[in-house]
């Protein structure tokens, strides 16, 4: 008996082994064109970027390997990397959180029940559905020093406008007011997070005393710290990657004027695509992967102290 028992147990495993092994397989036969995909068209070029970053690659010569070259001259004695470096962070460290703290309090006063309410919705959503160099022609019309409509306003209360893109000053606060103006796509995030808020918190609260202010510093802010979380990342990851707004809107593409629109991604692309540095360029690649890559694990590490989850223990 004992023998038969074991038998039919073992007949058992085999046979669920059997099955999880058919499941598996299925499930593989299924994602194969994403891993193919991903072998050939993602990973192959990520392997060859890095292999690259670590030779003298310039597309018409051969790739000698030279070591870490690259990387020594790119801290070293490329000037224009720091700079590149440091227009980028500066405006990701006043684009994040403006655009964040713009978006949410969009949504706020475009969650309320008001007739007409979806009108405005839709025309404060509208700028982040254009895109392209048309947008930037347009705000370059807008940013004209002389003829421009800012400054024509701005003249209307007494002010004089600053010379926007051609004040080395003024250009990297202009393209932040520019990220502004389209800032309905994050709007549109938290104007759904808003909506998913049960009401019985908002009439506890009120019960309880609670104005405005406190409702919202208490229950509304950390029922969307998710969103903000999402959108706090890939804005950050979004903001290291401008590129076209500088190639566009400065004077040649080169990022003037004084270099102030020299952002990392247009200084990398200049040594791919006009000095065919190809090797260098890969180098900053990973420079770049890599600060992303901290910006956003320290985000995360950060996340577990602030962001509420419903049905967590926080």
């Amino acid at each position: 008996m004992n023998a038969e028992s074991n038998n039919s147990k073992k007949s058992v495993k085999r046979s669920r082994l059997t099955v999880e092994r058919r499941e598996a397989l299925q499930g593989y036969v299924f994602v194969s064109p994403w891993l193919i995909g991903f072998i050939f068209i993602t990973m192959g070029p990520m392997l060859f970027s890095l292999y690259s970053s670590f030779t003298n690659y310039n597309i018409t010569s051969r790739m000698d390997f030279i070591g870490l070259d690259n990387f020594v001259r790119m801290f070293t004695t490329d000037s224009l990397f720091w700079i590149s470096l440091g227009n980028t962070l500066y405006y990701v460290a006043f684009m994040v959180p403006l655009t964040t703290v713009g978006a949410v309090l969009l949504a706020v006063m475009l969650n309320q029940g008001i007739p007409g309410m979806r009108f405005f919705r839709t025309i404060f959503y509208l700028p982040a559905v254009l895109s392209g160099v048309g947008v930037y022609i347009l705000w370059m019309q807008l940013l004209s020093p002389s003829t421009g409509l800012i400054n024509t306003l701005l003249g209307f209360v007494g002010i004089s406008g600053p010379a926007w893109l051609f004040d080395p000053e003024w250009t990297k606060p202009s393209l932040i007011i520019m990220k502004l103006w389209s800032v309905g796509g994050g709007m549109l995030l938290y104007l759904a997070s808003l909506q998913g808020v049960p009401k019985q918190l908002y009439e506890a609260a009120e019960i309880d005393g609670a104005g405005i202010f406190r409702k919202f510093r208490t229950i509304t802010l950390p029922m969307i710290t998710p969103i903000i979380f999402f959108d706090i990342v890939t804005s950050t990851i979004g903001g290291f990657q401008i590129f076209q707004e500088a190639y566009v809107m400065s004077e040649s593409g080169e990022g003037g004027p004084m270099n102030s629109m020299v952002f990392y991604n247009l200084h990398m692309w200049n040594k791919a695509f006009k000095v065919f540095d190809m090797g260098y360029a890969t180098g900053m690649a990973w420079v770049l992967f890599m600060i992303v890559m901290v910006l956003t694990l320290i985000n995360l590490v950060l996340a577990k102290k602030w962001v509420y989850y419903e049905g967590s223990d926080r």
